[in-house]
């Protein structure tokens, strides 16, 4: 199991190239055996339309499309159980220690990846009235699905590094949100909830944004929120675009 992280202060970074993600799956020895590399690609309005990934193998060594593999971390507990969430430093010293020598660079590896795999892309649920809060031009909803349970240590992380307020029925293990936070960027504002889809099979982080802008902070917002929960052990499914 992933040990959690601390430091989960928000930081919204306008990369040019947002890096890829990184996982170890684990053999039976719980020896590392699989370098599975991913990248959500996005629409115009930043819900996920296609998931790529690239995997790499200690018996073969060499890197080839992984959607099956993607597919099914999402979707096996038994194989999830084996999947750590990583960096590239950490992979890095891993690839060498299985034989591979100097890890690609995300160019190269981005062009290992020919069998993405399609996302829905359905018009956006239009939840409420949508109507922006006062003050503000356009409101628009996401939320970002996650597989994978999520520890008291990593609840605490999360809800003590987005100064989240908790409700009364935190506890409960019936309880859906168990945390809201605030972030203003500019002149636009974002709250997100943190919430708990039944006991122990997903979570996921529904991000409300209240914009005057265009919104140039909404993609590396989703895109810190994601990487900041996947440092607690959660694998990203899918980014929704709700209103």
């Amino acid at each position: 199991m992933t040990t959690p992280h601390a430091g989960t202060a928000i930081r919204v970074a306008f990369d040019p190239q947002p890096s890829l993600d990184y996982y170890l799956i684990h053999g039976s020895a719980g020896e590392p055996e699989v370098i599975l590399v991913e990248e959500f690609v996005l629409g115009e309005d930043h819900s996920a339309v296609r998931l790529d990934s690239a995997g790499w193998t200690s018996t073969d060594r060499r890197w080839r499309g992984s959607a099956a593999v993607s597919r099914g971390i999402r979707v096996d507990a038994n194989l999830r159980s084996r999947v750590v969430a990583t960096s590239r430093p950490d992979v890095e010293i891993i690839f060498r220690q299985l034989g591979g020598g100097e890890l690609p660079d995300e160019e190269t590896l981005r062009g290992y990846v020919h069998d993405g795999e399609p996302l829905s892309t359905s018009a956006p649920l239009r939840l409420g009235s949508g109507r922006a809060a006062a003050g503000f031009r356009e409101k628009r909803v996401y939320r970002i699905l996650f597989a994978n349970d999520l520890g008291a240590d990593g609840l605490a992380i999360l809800q003590a590094g987005w100064r989240m307020t908790r409700p009364e029925n935190v506890a409960d293990p019936q309880g859906r949100v168990v945390g809201t936070a605030h972030l203003h960027v500019g002149d636009d504002s974002f709250a997100w909830d943190l919430r708990r889809i039944g006991i122990g099979a997903a979570w996921c982080v529904d991000l409300t944004a209240n914009l005057v802008s265009r919104g140039d902070a909404i993609g590396p917002l989703l895109r810190e929120l994601t990487t900041t929960m996947r440092r607690q052990g959660l694998i990203p499914v899918t980014i929704e675009r709700f209103s």
